[in-house]
């Protein structure tokens, strides 16, 4: 027993990862495909998606939500872990990109949960506000970080009680603490994770795997924030 956390080192991460259930040769087809098409290439760990998978299937997940679908990696990896779609399952993932949105459904189309997605193009914050309340069991925020507050304050309402929220990117892409960050976006993600930490009618840790994710629970009355 410890009542302190073990600091995680990169061995640490590479243990894990070395035990973690890889990615498929689907998903690694995909990756390499969206490199060639000049995507970026900043998908989600292997680990991270498998980690959560596991959060999905331990909530019973049937309706989630994604915002920011890239090249679809992580939409395909988070809708095999809900029903088939006869029995509920569907994830919709929102992109602005329409080059991006065309690569992912092109992809989607071709994988084993192709009637279990839905691309939905537009802004992000447009196409929550046309999402009924309490409509998803969870959402997975990895879009541009400027527009994370607003993101999250549609999540609490679409999101039912008991569901999740989570966010990717909480370490900042590895620059969390430089005191001269390459990436434009560091200080708003610096300043999402004081509003993650602090809203009311959310229960939420910053997990350290990937980029850091947040993983927080809707509580019975998350419409008011501090």
């Amino acid at each position: 027993m410890s009542s302190t956390s073990t600091t995680v080192t990169s061995e640490h991460f590479a243990y894990l990862a070395q035990r973690t259930l890889r990615e498929d040769a689907f998903l690694s087809e995909l990756k390499a495909a969206a490199q060639a098409a000049g995507i970026p290439a900043i998908q989600i760990a292997p680990e991270q998606a498998s980690f959560m998978q596991i959060l999905l299937k331990s909530a019973r997940a049937r309706e989630v939500l994604e915002v920011g679908t890239l090249a679809g990696y992580s939409a395909i990896a988070m809708a095999r872990a809900l029903p088939h779609r006869e029995q509920g399952g569907r994830l919709v993932t929102v992109e602005f990109e329409e080059r991006h949105a065309d690569f992912a459904e092109a992809w989607i189309a071709r994988s084993d949960v192709a009637d279990r997605v839905e691309v939905r193009r537009g802004a992000g914050s447009d196409v929550l506000r046309t999402l009924p309340e309490h409509s998803m069991d969870a959402v997975f925020l990895d879009a541009d970080k400027r527009g994370y507050p607003d993101y999250l304050e549609q999540s609490l309402r679409i999101v039912r009680p008991g569901g999740m929220i989570l966010v990717d990117n909480a370490f900042a892409f590895g620059e969390l603490f430089s005191e001269s960050p390459r990436d434009r976006e560091v200080q708003a993600v610096r300043e999402f994770n004081e509003i993650m930490s602090k809203t009311t009618g959310l229960h939420g840790i910053i997990v350290p795997i990937g980029d850091g994710l947040w993983v927080s629970v809707v509580e019975d009355d998350p419409s008011s924030q501090d």
